[in-house]
């Protein structure tokens, strides 16, 4: 019996897909196939990938021309199925010639022309063609855009600002002379101006009818949270918050971690947010004071673990101008728990996050909000576990990626439910009023 393997992705699956299995199948007796896991798939760097593993497994079973259907995982994964296997011929799409030469080592390998004219690329394109506005004065705009680049059917098509500097970055075209401008040409905004008028932009773009992601916080207070999120239900549009931490894949395996119990019961949280005022590659904008700059990211994995029903929180802040603190401490208090954040935007400290419990703790180095690698550790060394996930363009990508499939299947985000982004601007109103509030002088 001849055994033929062949992988791919699979992501909905059309008549290209099929002619390529149905050729593969026809190379021999017996037709495995390999479909990439999730992961796998960032790190080979697709990330736009539209349906789940079980759905693109279901889809290749559904064609009837797989005789065993495998998941590929990582690296490496191609010679160990072949001598596991003892496959016969190695097959894959013409598009990938010359780049598996190496398996000629261990089984033939039959490279096959593709379909013209379709790929799921284009499929996820003709979806939705989103077109992007983006609208803010710190060059994170200039971030976002390049990373559209790599998002299917998702488009910067233009920019609103009042940044000279970043008039200089970018190409005049892409300018337009007043945000209604930018809203007539786009069908959704990505906000990183300045927190005040976040609620103001928030409504009219939402009564325009275009989608909205916004830089946290989204509010300054959270009945004005609320409101926007209940406006965006009702014209059935999507407004996301936008802490690029959220969407990361090592951020969700180490929540998903502490919620099964690994560290045992949780008790404290200690998360460190900071930057210098001249730092221009980690702030948002020298406007920020560090309370907006970096509280929602710090406040993240707290309301995620802990919840956001806390009994008490004390905050103590070092304020250079009214309202600008240069560095914040907060402590929240919960029934069985504590946890402490340190932000600051003008002082700096080591950026790590913390998680401690009756078992062990998790460990993520600085900077903990775009990592790629966390550890969990024990009493005993010997038992520590390290943990590795790829992470492209800082999390932005993946945060894009999210946004137009909420928008394309019309469902609000999932990754930062709505009660953690109304206590965030619960407790920025809190400051602003100076609430549970003592001021730190140096």
């Amino acid at each position: 019996m001849k055994k033929v393997i062949t992988y791919g992705t699979y992501d909905l699956l059309h008549h290209g897909h099929i002619r390529l299995l149905e050729r593969a199948k026809a190379l021999g007796d017996y037709l495995i196939v390999g479909v990439t896991a999730d992961d796998f798939d960032k790190v080979r760097g697709k990330i736009n990938v539209q349906q789940s593993l079980m759905e693109r497994i279901e889809g290749v079973r559904a064609t009837g021309l797989a005789d065993e259907i495998i998941v590929e995982e990582y690296e490496g994964q191609k010679i160990d199925d072949i001598r596991r296997f003892g496959v016969d011929i190695f097959t894959v799409g013409s598009d990938w010639v010359g780049k598996f030469d190496y398996l000629n080592e261990y089984c033939q390998v039959v490279y096959l022309s593709r379909t013209k004219g379709v790929s799921s690329s284009d499929e996820r394109a003709r979806k939705r063609a989103i077109r992007l506005g983006l609208v803010g004065e710190t060059n994170i705009l200039s971030k976002y855009k390049n990373e559209c680049a790599f998002v299917n059917g998702l488009q910067a098509t233009g920019i609103y600002t009042t940044d000279p500097k970043l008039l200089k970055m970018e190409k005049p075209s892409l300018f337009t002379g007043s945000y209604e401008e930018l809203l007539e040409q786009s069908d959704a905004v990505y906000l990183v101006s300045h927190p005040d008028v976040h609620y103001e932009q928030i409504k009219k773009a939402l009564l325009a009818g275009k989608h909205v992601l916004c830089e946290s916080p989204i509010a300054l207070t959270k009945k004005q949270c609320r409101e926007l999120f209940a406006l965006a239900d009702k014209q059935r549009l999507i407004l996301m918050e936008a802490v690029k931490t959220a969407y990361s894949t090592a951020y969700n395996r180490l929540l998903l971690l502490i919620k099964s119990g690994q560290i045992g019961k949780l008790v404290c949280i200690n998360a460190v947010c900071t930057s210098l005022a001249s730092d221009k590659g980690t702030q948002l904008d020298a406007r920020w004071n560090s309370i907006c700059a970096w509280g929602p990211t710090a406040m993240l994995p707290i309301f995620q673990l802990c919840g956001v029903d806390y009994s008490e929180k004390s905050m103590i802040s070092c304020v250079k101008d009214k309202h600008f603190d240069i560095f914040t401490k907060i402590d929240f208090l919960y029934p069985e728990a504590v946890a402490t954040l340190k932000v600051g935007n003008g002082v700096k400290s080591e950026g790590e996050l913390v998680i401690s419990g009756t078992k062990g703790y998790l460990y993520v180095p600085a900077p903990w909000w775009k990592t790629d690698y966390f550890e969990i550790r024990y009493e005993n060394p010997t038992e520590n576990k390290r943990y590795f996930y790829h992470l492209e363009g800082e999390g932005i990508r993946y945060e894009l990626v999210h946004f137009a499939r909420s928008i394309e299947a019309g469902q609000p985000s999932q990754y930062i439910d709505r009660a953690v982004s109304e206590t965030i601007s619960a407790v920025i109103e809190d400051f602003y009023n100076n609430k549970d509030l003592r001021h730190l002088s140096i």
